[in-house]
């Protein structure tokens, strides 16, 4: 599809989609609890509905009647063995958490996904889960998708040292250990986003968090509970970024998450010297309205424990930062490597095909700015954020046009992106 560049300003007020780690969340825990938990607000991305068919297969009952969702849990001894193979989509969420829920049934299950998810490995989370008694295997010597699973009703609990800063893992381990017979130990490499600790929470269970160590017991039961989903900070990432370096801009974000394993791109945008304002704060919801304004930018380093904290966000922020004067370094994200691409080697390419002057590293890319940017053909390669980046780094473009192969893997996680896009620049 072309994308429109040559943006003159960007005005208004949105609410960005739900958040995407959450809405996985609360279909998983509300399957997971007795009785029928209601959710507000939830991301209806492919990702999220990959989720909420896999519980379906699994025997939940899920309504949505576009307004609210509601899931008639079944607790972790009522899931019921799919008839058929499990289909992830495109989400490394939903393979790897539900890999744990099913650690602990004693059914086997097939889970598969498309051409992209075949291609991210599995084994960060197939080895300790063998550890706890689990017979699971893929492609190759990573567990490459397709995974076999066969879980055991009598899982043995686990001390585990993460060797990777990945949510994902850390909570494929949580959903294994609440049914293990005894308390585990997961030791994080880098504190990591926590929605599944604070989730455990909500639903009415219990876990210890000390520092990077995680306790939990298993024989734990959830009840059901009412959820309001905050918007996706990742989502809004790329409207911060938009809001900033396109010319005479202020765009208004209500009720985006802060949680503060989460908000790393509002550290490095204060960093960059970047005008934002956080207000309407709510401490329950860890939610807050971000207003940001066009800025003059300086460069700056990205590294060590910020990182987990803006993972997702790094695709957007390596354009942010080719709008920046001066050298903006990143460094110790090779996490990037295993996510829907190589986003270091395809953001490098895609913003270099636009006149960027980005170098990759072993861990991350070091960006020179401030460059202006040109047309160019891009491809998304089936990932959904760097086709935002793309459309976002467009509308700096004033010769030449941009082209954008794969756009439909925005809906991934924003179905309503370019109408949210025309509305800012309509003002």
């Amino acid at each position: 599809m072309k994308l429109q560049t040559a943006a003159k300003s960007l005005s208004g007020t949105i609410r960005v989609p739900g958040d995407k780690s959450i809405s996985h969340r609360s279909i998983m825990f509300g399957s997971l609890a007795k009785g029928v938990t209601t959710i507000h607000d939830i991301l209806r991305g492919e990702d999220v509905l990959s989720t909420i068919q896999v519980f379906r297969d699994l025997g939940v009952t899920i309504e949505d009647d576009g307004s609210v969702v509601k899931v008639h849990g079944l607790g972790f001894d009522g899931l019921k063995a799919p008839q058929n193979k499990l289909d992830m989509g495109n989400s490394g969420t939903s393979i790897r958490l539900i890999s744990g829920v099913l650690a602990g049934q004693d059914f086997e299950v097939e889970m598969f996904g498309d051409d992209s998810l075949s291609k991210r490995p599995m084994d960060r989370v197939t080895i300790p889960l063998r550890q706890m008694g689990v017979e699971i295997s893929g492609q190759t010597e990573r567990d490459l998708p397709p995974l076999k699973m066969k879980g055991s009703r009598a899982l043995k609990p686990i001390t585990y040292q993460l060797p990777v800063a990945s949510a994902q893992v850390k909570s494929a381990l949580i959903f294994a250990a609440l049914q293990a017979d005894g308390e585990s130990l997961i030791i994080e490499k880098e504190k990591t986003r926590n929605h599944t600790e604070d989730m455990i929470v909500q639903f009415g269970g219990q876990i210890s968090v000390r520092g990077k160590e995680i306790r939990i017991s298993g024989g734990q039961e959830f009840t059901a509970q009412e959820v309001t989903v905050p918007g996706d900070i990742s989502s809004a990432a790329f409207w911060l970024v938009a809001g900033l370096i396109v010319p005479n801009s202020k765009v208004i974000l209500e009720n985006v998450g802060i949680n503060e394993t989460r908000t790393g791109i509002i550290d490095v945008i204060k960093a960059m010297g970047g005008k934002i304002e956080l207000s309407n704060r709510d401490e329950i919801a860890k939610s807050a309205t971000i207003t940001v304004e066009t800025s003059d930018l300086v460069g700056t380093e990205i590294a060590g424990d910020i990182i987990p904290r803006l993972i997702d966000e790094l695709p957007i922020i390596t354009l942010l930062a080719t709008q920046a004067k001066g050298e903006t370094v990143i460094r110790d994200a090779e996490e990037l490597k295993v996510k829907e691409t190589d986003r270091i080697q395809v953001v490098a390419d895609a913003l270099n095909a636009m006149g960027a002057d980005i170098t990759p590293t072993a861990d991350g890319m070091i960006i020179k700015g401030k460059t202006p940017l040109h047309g160019a053909t891009i491809n998304t390669f089936g990932d959904h954020r760097i086709g935002m980046m793309a459309a976002i780094a467009a509308l700096l473009v004033q010769e030449g046009e941009v082209m954008l192969e794969r756009a439909e893997a925005i809906n991934t996680s924003y179905p309503d992106f370019f109408n949210h896009m025309e509305a800012l620049l309509n003002g």
